[in-house]
């Protein structure tokens, strides 16, 4: 099958799944990614404290439903898992529309969704419906039911370690907690595990590549709990997944708290410099997803987001016209490819070294400069390439600022060819022993 209709089939088999920030859903879930992508799952039990928070208990949700006196059955879980507000206590009752009303959750403004409502942290029960579908409610008494528990159990999340050259890594962070929302959750999981795939595939990987499938939030702070030393020794950068669909939208980036991050300058780049049809929003810690706990000052890690139809900026924002039909797979494609391009330029933009410094190497020695000087050939970078002299002018300037100084895209600024050009040049004098690199710490360089 094609990358589109695998990610298809992987949409299908997820969607329908009840997920919650614990419980049977996220390991249902891991299971079938693990099919994709070679995961490690762990559990970390309940009430075992994560910095300031706490493993909550599990979930456990069976049923639940609302009937009218008739025995006819309003809204069931079965049919969408929105229905049910995620965390429900359990409850069995017989309410009055008016006492019913107050625990029944819509969106006015959006009169045919049912929103997604979540308690993870305080006792309480509810259910979701469309406006429309509660106006439509008449006056009666109304069956409720919630058969649902919670118990001492652990949250899950998984990782895999795509091993490069360096120990240096990549982290690639996406969530796995919300219930049947295509660009809200499954977005991420999917362009992840294709992109794993992807980079698998890459001949000489530099850095290595740690992917992350976790929980929002506690499943972020969690695998921080427990990986944030490594990654603070080891992270060179990072993303993390979420809403990545939208037919003909930009991909857009989220810039990490950390200054410093290498993603920041190389986006910075390709928007300003290159024009790409990128877009940059700036760090901010009142909205968006584990990128705030990853860039906690604490940890302060160089990690940014991608999205695309951005969270809170669509109208299928968490609830019911979050759908397939919406996000497009085709989207996810389109981010997959994309983000594979950043990630090979941010592979490519390192510091070199030149090893023949002391003036400027004999190149056509190298069969990398003309060996007559004649108008018919000052185009040329060699006596058998004519590409008016692009590739020479790269040649000449990686060699000039190749000095553990200056990073590819500081030199590329200086001539306007477009960054990946750079590969065929930096090939050409690695094959002769000219530039070494790339290294991406200038104390790697000194090592």
């Amino acid at each position: 099958m094609t990358e589109l209709k695998e990610m298809n089939e992987l949409f299908d088999r997820l969607f329908p799944i009840c997920r919650s920030i614990t419980g049977a859903g996220v390991r249902e879930t891991i299971e079938i990614l693990q099919e994709y992508i070679p995961l490690t799952m762990h559990g970390v039990q309940t009430g075992t404290k994560v910095f300031d928070w706490k493993i909550p208990k599990e979930w456990v949700i069976r049923e639940a439903w609302i009937k009218d006196e008739q025995g006819n059955e309003i809204i069931n879980m079965k049919n969408s898992n929105l229905h049910v507000v995620n965390y429900s206590e359990p409850i069995y009752a017989v309410l009055s529309l008016e006492e019913l009303k107050k625990n029944i959750h819509t969106m006015p403004h959006l009169p045919e969704a049912v929103p997604y409502v979540i308690s993870y942290y305080k006792e309480r029960w509810g259910f979701c419906m469309s406006q429309n579908q509660l106006d439509s409610l008449k006056d009666g008494n109304y069956q409720i039911y919630i058969d649902s528990e919670k118990i001492d159990g652990e949250l899950n999340y998984a990782h895999a370690i795509l091993p490069g050259k360096s120990k240096k890594e990549i982290l690639i962070s996406t969530y796995i907690c919300h219930p049947s929302m295509a660009n809200n959750e499954l977005s991420g999981p999917i362009v992840a595990s294709f992109l794993y795939n992807r980079l698998k595939k890459w001949e000489n990987r530099e850095f290595s590549y740690r992917f992350v499938f976790i929980p929002e939030t506690i499943g972020a702070i969690t695998y921080l709990h427990q990986h944030g030393r490594e990654l603070q020794e080891q992270l060179h950068s990072g993303v993390v997944l979420t809403c990545l669909g939208g037919k003909d939208m930009p991909l857009s980036y989220k810039k990490s708290r950390n200054e410093g991050a290498p993603l920041n300058d190389l986006m910075e780049y390709l928007v300003n410099k290159e024009k790409k049809e990128f877009q940059i929003r700036p760090f901010t810690p009142l909205y968006g997803s584990d990128e705030r706990q990853y860039c906690s000052p604490g940890f302060n890690l160089p990690v940014g987001q991608f999205s695309k139809m951005i969270y809170g900026a669509y109208s299928g924002y968490h609830n019911s016209l979050d759908t397939k039909e919406v996000m497009t797979i085709e989207a996810l494609v389109d981010s997959l490819n994309e983000i594979e391009y950043i990630l090979k330029l941010q592979e490519l933009n390192g510091y070199y070294i030149n090893q023949k410094p002391f003036g400027e190497p004999k190149l056509d020695k190298y069969d990398l400069y003309p060996d007559i000087n004649a108008p018919a050939l000052r185009g040329r970078s060699s006596n058998k390439v004519l590409d008016s002299r692009q590739q020479l002018n790269q040649i000449l300037t990686l060699l000039n600022y190749s000095d553990g100084e200056h990073q590819l895209i500081d030199l590329a600024k200086t001539l306007g060819y477009p960054l990946e050009d750079y590969a065929i040049s930096i090939d050409a004098l690695k094959e002769h022993n000219l530039i070494e690199g790339p290294f991406f710490e200038k104390g790697e360089i000194l090592s």
